[in-house]
């Protein structure tokens, strides 16, 4: 019944910015009153009211099942840092990366109503540098409702998602806003996710996400996925998703791909380089450090063992509290 309450809440903020704010109120207030529960124990039951799953810790051998203790037990700093949307910049510059990072708009801001949307000329994406999916479209041909917009952005910088998913790399991020133009192809059309799985500073699995945001920036549930390895092989694998029914290409600059996320992951036992590809042309989208929030479907059943023996809990990458 919890769980049908949230899909039908989360549809409606999909369409409404009305049931957007009712949508994350709720969800706030929810996660806050659940804070109660210590850290294992609400694990236990966030695994188990998304996947209908018991939840290993004990013994993790599953994907899933080594994210979870990974979540638990690594507090590594350097993690903050690569889950802030602004200071993650710096990140891939130091790296030697510097060119494939998305045009910024302005600098960094406190809070929404600081953003000069009256002097953006371009498309623009507005990211809270502490959260995860807050993100808001700006498109100045279309006027959107800019009061609504920074309404929408300062709630959201008062939210933790530390709260909902006990991810701690989120919890000490501080608060604030950044605007990057929109990235299109030569066709107009919105860069599709490659999303590379990194174990041990290895990339071995892309994700490979078709249509997450529709034209109009707007997440699309029910976009498909493949995955490939480095060779760019469609494995026989599925992950929460069904594989996208046309040919896809392997990208120009492909190796560059898989160098940039090699070069990103090199810190960590385990992380998820996300980037982008436009006619050749390679750009950063994320670090993320728990894939689906450690609630994934993966089959046949014998991936999911394969996948978690590539994280290993004993890496001296691994920060210990």
């Amino acid at each position: 019944m919890l769980f049908k309450l949230k899909s039908a809440l989360k549809k409606w903020a999909d369409k409404s910015n009305f049931g957007s704010m009712v949508f994350q109120t709720v969800r706030s207030l929810f996660a806050r009153f659940m804070l109660i529960l210590p850290d294992e124990k609400y694990a236990q039951w966030f695994y188990k009211f998304y996947t209908g799953k018991r939840l290993d810790l004990e013994n993790p051998k599953r994907f899933d099942e080594k994210i979870w203790w990974l979540k638990l037990h690594n507090r590594d700093p350097f993690m903050t840092v690569c889950s802030d949307k602004y200071a993650v910049r710096q990140v891939v510059k130091d790296a030697g990366h510097e060119d494939i990072l998305i045009p910024q708009i302005g600098t960094v801001y406190n809070n929404a109503d600081k953003i000069p949307f009256d002097s953006i000329t371009k498309e623009a994406i507005i990211k809270c540098t502490s959260g995860s999916g807050e993100n808001y479209f700006f498109d100045p041909a279309k006027k959107n409702d800019i009061k609504m917009i920074r309404k929408r952005i300062n709630f959201a910088l008062k939210q933790n998602p530390f709260w909902f998913s006990r991810e701690w790399n989120y919890k000490n991020i501080p608060p604030r806003v950044v605007v990057e133009e929109v990235i299109r192809d030569k066709n107009g059309h919105l860069p599709i996710d490659y999303k590379f799985m990194c174990f041990d500073g290895e990339p071995k699995l892309l994700f490979l996400d078709i249509g997450l945001l529709d034209e109009n920036n707007i997440y699309n549930h029910e976009y498909p996925r493949n995955i490939y390895d480095m060779d760019f092989n469609l494995l026989p694998v599925k992950e929460t998703r069904e594989n996208y029914k046309g040919p896809i290409e392997k990208p120009h600059n492909w190796e560059k791909m898989i160098q940039v996320a090699a070069d990103l992951s090199k810190p960590f036992p385990f992380c998820r380089v996300d980037l982008y590809n436009l006619d050749g042309d390679v750009y950063f989208g994320e670090i993320t450090f728990y894939h689906g929030g450690g609630c994934n479907d993966i089959r046949p059943e014998e991936w999911d063992y394969r996948i978690g023996e590539w994280i290993d809990i004993k890496s001296e990458k691994i920060v210990l509290e």
